[in-house]
């Protein structure tokens, strides 16, 4: 079995996975099981715009969640996603990404948008 460059990998990726997803997540790991195909998703440590200003550490991510996208080759597609969290070291505040915001000053589409909004749901349950 032969491995695909990464470059070509990525390109991939690009192609399967919602328009600008790769911009804020790492690809950790892909594997198929009798279930469907997993992708593994990490959010990179890139700050939030709107704290740029301001001193923020990195804490760590917030509890994995699992969600069902679009199947592809008849195979169910089970995204596993992990999003960051951060904390302003002068206020003690801990924030994550506002997915709304982002919509509206990059290219990722308001599908994947609206996508991410509702891992919120979820991560607050």
């Amino acid at each position: 079995m032969t491995t695909m460059p990464q470059d070509n990998f990525q390109q991939l990726a690009e192609f399967l996975l919602p328009e600008g997803l790769l911009d804020f997540f790492e690809i950790e790991e892909v594997y198929k099981t009798g279930e469907g195909f997993h992708i593994h998703l990490t959010e990179k440590n890139i700050i939030p715009k709107e704290y740029h200003n301001q001193k923020v550490l990195s804490k760590g991510f917030l509890p994995e969640i699992k969600i069902q996208d679009f199947p592809m080759r008849g195979k169910a597609v089970f995204l596993h996603i992990k999003r960051r969290r951060w904390q302003v070291e002068s206020s003690g505040e801990i924030i994550s990404r506002d997915w709304k915001l982002v919509s509206s000053g990059t290219r990722i589409t308001q599908e994947f948008a609206d996508f991410l909004k509702g891992l919120l749901r979820y991560s607050s349950d």
